[in-house]
């Protein structure tokens, strides 16, 4: 799995959780919660549903390394 296979598994998770976003909405490079106005419950729904999909979960301790799209792209795929 590469980079932009990763971004796009994320990108379809949160716009599942949060219908009112489109795709155009995501800044690889803005904090996902702020930028995007997402409350910390969908925010751990959205990590909940990336577990469930590529079978990694992400401690508390590191929630500040998945806070924009580009960062947690890289988290994963370190993780893979």
């Amino acid at each position: 799995m590469n980079m932009d296979e990763i971004k796009k598994i994320i990108i379809e998770q949160i716009l599942e959780i949060a219908p009112e976003i489109s795709e155009d909405d995501i800044d690889e490079n803005k904090n996902i919660q702020r930028s995007l106005e997402i409350d910390s419950f969908d925010f751990l729904k959205i990590l909940t549903a990336l577990n469930e999909k590529l079978g990694i979960e992400v401690p508390e301790a590191d929630y500040s390394k998945v806070d924009t799209l580009n960062n947690m792209a890289e988290y994963f795929l370190k993780q893979l």
